[in-house]
Order: structure tokens, then C-alpha cells, then sequence
């Protein structure tokens, strides 16, 4: 006996008719991705060439070793002469510290100044300086924006060789996190996927460093230990947001199998839209209030982090969905 047409189509689930078709819109999506990669990796390069940095970013004293010291000026009432960072900067480049020990003076041409609390606290971040050569410094900030609170001086030394553990530690916890992700996807999914979230997250981490790149070209933004750390939370978060669309693209491929694939991607992704938006949005908001209320020594990190979620999300939902049905065919 033959069934109805009408038993038939009850029996088969009807394709649901996406509101927003991202398959549409792919190759602007490819067009926005691959200008900001570009830029990203112009800016890394320009960064390396830089005679000051001759790095893909400009690495910090927790990479490079240094001397970091912090000042407290007495301010009457909470006020404190009004003082510009440049102004400590040109002072100090004119500089002339003592030899100790034999050895050449460092060039303190470059140092790296930040005023904190209204100008009532100085950050300076130098090469690494003996104990004269540190009091030389102090003496001279004293001159120029002075009297200061000594008990609110604080030197903080990191030596060459721990800057150098720092840094390799952080590259290799980059790259053992990619490869645990890579065998994850690879295991729970297809191959393809594993090579499409690992090009997301690719896509997520080179233009969050672009960004910092140019940052430290034109602003002299040093990254840190911290910076390392939300390239890991970001490479996670991407990889996250990422799963839940292709968790909801094999389902489809059980539901609506008969449908050519790009279809079944517009679809996953406009079921997953809303929930990837609300996430993102509420991840950001935190981010934000460190942005603006937490003060300086988290402003870059939050900064990068907000960065990096905002890129991931836009990965998760325009690239590598609709890099899918392109590499499938292949």
C-alpha cells in the first residue's frame, strides 16, 4: 500500500526558511576578514622592521627584563602641578646616568612613561638600571615634578633571563592550547571542521595582535604577560562559539539532508544567531566596566580581550560557517 502524498510530507519535516542567509553575504564577509588580516600583518611586519622594537609587537619589561619604577608625588588637597608625560619623557632622554661597574650606561632614550591617579602617581619603564643609576632617575623626576613621597617609591626589577622563561612559556601555551583545540574538534567532528575552527581561531589571534601591533607602532602600547593571557581566553572563547554553530550544522545534516549544504548553513546559523549575539553582548559589558573603571594596570588586557570576543564572534557566525560548503566540495 502506498502512502498519501499528505502522510508523506507529514513524515518529512518541512525546511525551515532562515530570516538571515549569511551564504549571501560570504564573500563580503571573506572581503572585511581579509583586509583586517592583511592590515594585522603589515602592522607585524612594520613592527619587526622598527629599528626601536624589531618585533612582531613591542614587548614589555616582563619579555624584555628591565627596571619599573613607580613614584608617588605629595600633592596638597589632592592636586598635583599639572604635568604631561611627554615632559618626563624629553627630561629624562637628556639624561646622562653613571657607568657602574665598568660596564656602558644604558640609553634611557625610550623610556616608557605613564601617569596614573590624575598625575599624582609616575610609571616609568626602563632598561635595567643598578641602584645609582635608579637614584639618578628618581632625583631627576624630583627636580621636574617634585617634592615626592618616598615611602610611596617602589623599584621592581626583571632580569633578561626571566623575561626570555616568560616569553617562551607564553608562545608554548599558545601553541600546546591550538593543538589540544585542533585534536578536540578532530575527534569529536569531521576533519574539516577541526581545520575550519583552527582558521577562525587563526583569523581571531592575528588580528587581535595586528591591532596591538599598530597600537605600538603609533602609540608605544608595550604587551605583557597579561596580553598572553587573553590570547589564550580569546583562542577559547572563538573556539566555543565556533562549536555551537557546527554542533548545530551536524543536526541539520540529520534533519535536512535532502538541502545542498550552503542551505543547511544559513540555517544553523540563523538558529544560533541570536544565542551567539546575547553572549557576546553579555561577555563584553564586564570587559567594558574594566575598560572604564578598572583601572590602568588592566586597561590593555581588558582592552585585547574585548578585542578578541568581538572578532571571535564575528568568525564564529561569517567565516568559518560559510567557508563549509566551499571546502567540502574539494
Amino acid at each position: 500500500m502506498t502512502a498519501s502524498p499528505d502522510l508523506q510530507s507529514a513524515a518529512t519535516p518541512a525546511a525551515p526558511s532562515p530570516r538571515f542567509r549569511i551564504s549571501r553575504y560570504r564573500r563580503l564577509a571573506w572581503t572585511g576578514s581579509g583586509l583586517a588580516c592583511l592590515l594585522s600583518v603589515i602592522g607585524l611586519v612594520l613592527s619587526w622592521l622598527n629599528p626601536a622594537i624589531q618585533a612582531p609587537l613591542k614587548p614589555g619589561l616582563d619579555f624584555t627584563g628591565g627596571t619599573q619604577i613607580q613614584i608617588e608625588r605629595q600633592c596638597e588637597r589632592g592636586r598635583c602641578p599639572a604635568i604631561t608625560a611627554p615632559q618626563v619623557q624629553q627630561q629624562l632622554a637628556r639624561l646622562d646616568l653613571p657607568a657602574e661597574k665598568g660596564d656602558k650606561a644604558p640609553n634611557i632614550s625610550s623610556v616608557a612613561v605613564q601617569l596614573l591617579d590624575q598625575g599624582q602617581s609616575i610609571v616609568l619603564r626602563l632598561p635595567a638600571l643598578g641602584p645609582e643609576q635608579t637614584s639618578v632617575v628618581i632625583q631627576k623626576v624630583n627636580d621636574l615634578a617634585g617634592p615626592l613621597n618616598k615611602a610611596g617609591t617602589s623599584v621592581d626589577t626583571i632580569g633578561p633571563t626571566l623575561g626570555l622563561q616568560l616569553l617562551q612559556g607564553s608562545v608554548l601555551s599558545l601553541l600546546v592550547s591550538f593543538a589540544a583545540i585542533a585534536l578536540y574538534i578532530t575527534a569529536r567532528y569531521d576533519r574539516i571542521f577541526a581545520v575550519l575552527a583552527l582558521v577562525a581561531l587563526a583569523h581571531d589571534v592575528l588580528i587581535t595582535c595586528g591591532v596591538f601591533a599598530w597600537l605600538g607602532l603609533i602609540l608605544g602600547i608595550e604587551v605583557d604577560s597579561l596580553f598572553a593571557v587573553s590570547l589564550i581566553t580569546v583562542a577559547g572563547y572563538s573556539v566555543t562559539d565556533t562549536v555551537v554553530v557546527f554542533d548545530r550544522i551536524r543536526e541539520q545534516k540529520t534533519l535536512l539532508g535532502s538541502l545542498p549544504l550552503e542551505e543547511q548553513v544559513d540555517v544553523a546559523v540563523d538558529a544560533t544567531l541570536t544565542r551567539s549575539l546575547y553572549t557576546s553582548l553579555t561577555t563584553l559589558l564586564p570587559l567594558l566596566a574594566l575598560i572604564f573603571f578598572g583601572g590602568s594596570s588592566l586597561f590593555w588586557f581588558a582592552v585585547a580581550l574585548t578585542i578578541g570576543i568581538g572578532v571571535g564572534s564575528w568568525s564564529s557566525i561569517g567565516v568559518a560557517p560559510t567557508l563549509l560548503p566551499v571546502l567540502a566540495r574539494r
